[in-house]
């Protein structure tokens, strides 16, 4: 099978990416590694308020008292619950038709005295990669933003096509956030964020003074943890100078994705965490923005030498053959206002590079996907111990907990699937056992 673009992309920079003391995490024995089977389940709007109330039916009392939520459900009632709550109800008021409410996920692990190796292998919905996102697409006069996630009205309309990432994520913690090792990712879901009940407006959060105008200037709620807010919702802010503590005191989660169209085909994942906010690393992303926001104008396009075109096409959504990304120092040249635009002709929204890819923010420079008959491979390499006061910092014989989440089928937001808290251990039993290597 040929290989995809973004994988030919991704290998061009595996040397740049594999320094002398690092192992190559596509190279490593991974048939000899065990694996671990994990179901991840369709949460629908069950945010920790919700978990927290007496809609737990009688649960929310365990959850109060702290009871892990794996003592109340098991493998097989997981993929019950996902089955469950993929369906319309009072914790799904918009289900997307044909969502599955489970994926089966394999997860491998494996360590050397420097880094942690992982591998995740799953089935997608889809008979193709979420590869495309943010696209822009010009209407014979201007440019105008084209496709995005199931949910959007547009798309759910067909007025747009789905066009959005897949993605693989990580949440890590060193046992110092409150009851992430019981409810995993569940502390971080809140009434207020993005389609979640109660979705704060632009307006209130413009007057908070953490979030809004006067502090981060956001214009959404994001995933945050209990200990940044004095009272029960998101408005509920604590000052800056007490979040700074709760950070300097390791009070945070990692947050870390493997995003199918803007780290892929550079071979990375971003880098962050969540504290008052999802929040990402010092530093600079693979990835920023391709259109001036003002004008709408691009700032990059395809180069023809290279790719036989300066844009795409709606018929190669879907196309391996073609590229999905911009890549600065691979495939891109600056935009060309007078290159002859025509109506249809399509351009990505975001502009990546490895090579501008700097600090914590590009901590993770090792990590390659590949999709191959419905189903994703990604191999990652993370240092155990960064140095960095926006990272966890790990060691041999360590013991920590994650949790996992996967985009998939051209979602966002809650419409992912995601797991119950696992323990990860570096060369020590554990739910995930990292593999010494020899």
């Amino acid at each position: 099978m040929r290989p995809t673009v973004a994988a030919a992309c991704a290998a061009l920079f595996v040397s740049a990416a594999m320094p002398a003391a690092a192992a190559d995490p596509q190279s490593l024995p991974w048939n000899t590694i065990p694996v671990k089977k994990v179901t991840l389940f369709y949460p629908g709007e069950s945010t920790y308020e919700w978990l927290l109330s007496p809609a737990h039916e009688k649960a929310n009392v365990r959850v109060q008292q702290g009871r892990a939520c794996t003592s109340c459900h098991d493998e097989e009632d997981t993929k019950e619950l996902g089955d469950k709550l993929v369906k319309a109800g009072p914790l799904e008021p918009s289900p997307i038709a044909g969502k599955k409410g489970t994926i089966d996920l394999q997860v491998q692990a494996a360590h050397d005295a420097e880094y942690l190796y992982l591998r995740a292998q799953w089935k997608t919905q889809m008979n193709r990669e979420g590869r495309m996102h943010d696209y822009v697409r010009f209407d014979g006069q201007k440019w105008q933003w084209y496709g995005h996630d199931r949910n959007n009205k547009n798309v759910r309309a067909g007025a747009e096509p789905p066009l959005y990432e897949d993605r693989f994520s990580i949440m890590l913690d060193d046992g110092k956030v409150a009851r992430f090792a019981e409810h995993g990712c569940f502390v971080t879901c809140h009434n207020g964020m993005r389609d979640a009940p109660g979705q704060a407006t632009a307006e209130a959060i413009k007057r908070n003074p953490l979030l809004g105008e006067a502090g981060m200037k956001t214009d959404e709620v994001r995933k945050y943890l209990p200990s940044t807010r004095h009272g029960p919702g998101w408005d509920q802010t604590r000052s800056a100078e007490d979040i700074a503590k709760l950070k300097a005191e390791g009070g945070f989660l990692d947050l870390m994705q493997w995003r199918a169209a803007r780290s892929a085909p550079v071979g990375m994942a971003d880098d962050g965490y969540v504290l008052e906010y999802r929040n990402f690393d010092a530093g600079k992303n693979p990835f920023s923005g391709n259109i001036d926001a003002k004008t709408m104008t691009p700032k990059f396009m395809f180069d023809p030498a290279k790719v036989g075109a300066r844009a795409l096409q709606a018929r190669d959504i879907g196309d391996a053959s073609k590229p999905a990304a911009l890549v600065r120092e691979a495939n891109a040249v600056p935009y060309d206002p007078n290159a002859g635009w025509k109506e249809g002709d399509i351009l990505p929204g975001r502009l990546l590079s490895r090579v501008d890819a700097k600090g914590s923010a590009a901590d993770n420079d090792a990590v390659f996907g590949s999709w191959k008959d419905g189903t994703y491979t990604v191999v990652w390499r993370r240092k155990l111990a960064t140095g960095n006061p926006d990272d966890k910092q790990m060691k041999v014989g360590g013991r920590y907990t994650v949790g996992i989440a996967v985009h998939d089928d051209n979602v966002t937001t809650r419409f992912h699937h995601v797991s119950f808290p696992l323990s990860l251990g570096i060369g020590v039993d554990a739910d995930v056992r990292a593999t010494t290597l020899r």
